[in-house]
């Protein structure tokens, strides 16, 4: 049967194209933020500055090279003579060389000895503290919970004592979290601009994204220190373009994947993957000049290689990477200290940084000096739950702040679980542990109840959720300062070293 349909007029307009209506999630992919804009950035100034002094006191202390330490601080100042590690004919430069130019800066600035080469971790790590804290404001859309992430990730042993010691991992957490960071600023400002052009069906070109240009910077200067920031730029810029979708998508475009692909896809190779790699090539610039860097002049050596055409330094950069690499996926020497992922968050197998033997009082008995690395116990057993409970906001709340704390955990820790063969240690989890403090804080918004909206608690239940976050808070920091002699090597009676040594792995 036929259809008549109405003949339109030659100089009638063409029907609009459908536009699906806009649609919210079921949770805002962007809280509103506080309006205490200057006095959130006072407050977590102010715990920078705690941070940093309270992890200064007596920096330098012990003198002695603490375990990798003896490889790191010696090659940062050969970085500061050379301009590259000294090629000395043995096979541990195995990392690139961002972190080790960041330590020889703590050198040029106090000298070669313990507190030039620590200070640069210092600096680093009260940077981490106080980014986290700003970052934990943005994905909570609350000042308070802001600082209670910016106040765990202070008190913990951890990162205090990873911080307070010159190894590489500090930086790649500074680099990693300053990233983030940035990619959710670009997140929240793209959002915005969406909105305020939603009748764009098709979308339209974002402009200038200088946020995400600094986290592409950032994500390359990760990478710089340790390989591992390259799975954290790998699923954060996966990530980002679902944040782009979801925009689009909100917004009510009725192709929310093409839009993103079309508008966002160009620039999130360049900002997120070429500028990350030329960053990282850049800090290989003291080793293009080197004439004695370690494989400077492979190429030149084997000059009957595949790609000739591709300049010697470049083949002979590529050549030492594929030697590093080896040398990674290989590293499987027993080691008294090692651990294995899985026990990481329960702080199975700390690491023993310093413990001279012999040392007695003024009476003849036995004292221990002990430096450990171990995470703070109170807060550290939480990470598992937490992290539980993180997949619960996921599934049953599609919470985007939790599915934003649950990449960085996957990019950070389960990432480890590919080869379980290699030889581990306790502070791979530098750049992942402010994902699993933010982990941590998530579960106590839920606690603390909602504070504000129509669906806001009930006063009482507020002010007993406000307690028991308060109670929380004053546990991790009795338990910190209880550990606090072990995290920094001060005089203990053999009774008092082994009330802090809680399981036989810790010994």
């Amino acid at each position: 049967m036929a259809v008549l349909a109405p003949e339109r007029r030659d100089d009638e307009a063409p029907p609009a194209p459908r536009r699906r209506a806009p649609r919210r999630p079921a949770r805002q992919l962007t809280p509103p933020l506080p309006t205490d804009r200057w006095l959130s950035w006072v407050l977590a100034l102010a715990l920078g500055a705690i941070t940093f002094v309270s992890r200064l006191w007596d920096l330098s202390y012990p003198s002695d090279l603490l375990f990798d330490e003896a490889y790191y601080p010696p090659e940062a100042n050969e970085v500061l003579e050379w301009g590259h590690e000294y090629n000395r004919g043995y096979t541990f430069i195995v990392h690139p060389p961002l972190g080790k130019l960041l330590i020889a800066g703590g050198i040029k600035a106090f000298g070669y000895d313990s507190f030039g080469w620590r200070f640069p971790s210092l600096v680093a790590g009260t940077v981490a503290v106080v980014v986290l804290t700003r970052l934990a404001r943005r994905l909570t859309g609350s000042t308070l919970l802001g600082l209670v992430a910016g106040l765990l990730m202070a008190l913990d042993g951890f990162a205090f004592t990873v911080g307070r010691i010159g190894l590489l991992d500090v930086f790649l957490q500074m680099f990693v979290i300053c990233a983030v960071a940035c990619l959710v600023v670009d997140r929240d400002r793209v959002r915005a601009r969406v909105r305020a052009h939603a009748d764009a069906a098709a979308g339209f070109a974002l402009g200038p994204r200088g946020w995400r240009l600094a986290a592409g910077v950032l994500f390359g200067c990760a990478a710089a220190v340790k390989w591992s920031g390259v799975y954290f730029l790998a699923f954060f810029a996966v990530l980002s373009l679902f944040w782009e979708r979801a925009a689009w998508r909100e917004a009510g475009v009725p192709s929310p994947t093409r839009t993103t692909l079309r508008r966002g896809l160009p620039g999130a190779v360049w900002a997120l993957g070429l500028l990350p790699v030329l960053t990282y090539l850049a800090t290989f610039t003291g080793w293009f000049r080197g004439e004695n860097a370690q494989g400077r002049h492979w190429a030149d050596q084997n000059p009957d290689t595949d790609w000739p055409w591709i300049p010697g330094p470049l083949r002979s950069l590529w050549h030492m990477h594929g030697e590093w690499l080896t040398f990674h996926n290989g590293l499987s020497t027993p080691h008294p200290w090692e651990s294995g992922p899985w026990s990481w968050l329960v702080d199975g197998r700390p690491i023993l940084l310093w413990n001279p033997q012999g040392l007695t009082d003024a009476d003849g008995g036995q004292v221990v000096r002990y430096i450990l690395m171990v995470g703070t116990p109170t807060l550290w057993f939480a990470f598992a739950p937490a992290m539980l409970w993180l997949l619960w906001r996921i599934v049953a709340r599609r919470d985007p702040a939790a599915l934003t704390v649950a990449v960085g955990i996957a990019a950070g820790w389960l990432t480890w679980f590919v080869n379980l063969e290699r030889t581990m240690f306790i502070f791979y989890m530098a750049p992942v542990l402010p994902f699993f403090v933010l982990a941590v804080t998530l579960a106590l918004q839920d606690v603390m109840g909602r504070q504000r909206g129509p669906d806001r608690d009930p006063p009482l239940r507020r002010q007993l959720g406000l307690g028991a976050v308060a109670f929380y808070l004053a546990v991790v920091a009795m338990t910190f300062v209880f550990f606090y002699p072990v995290l920094t090597g001060q005089p203990l009676s053999y009774d008092e070293w082994v009330q802090r040594m809680w399981f036989p792995s810790w010994f």
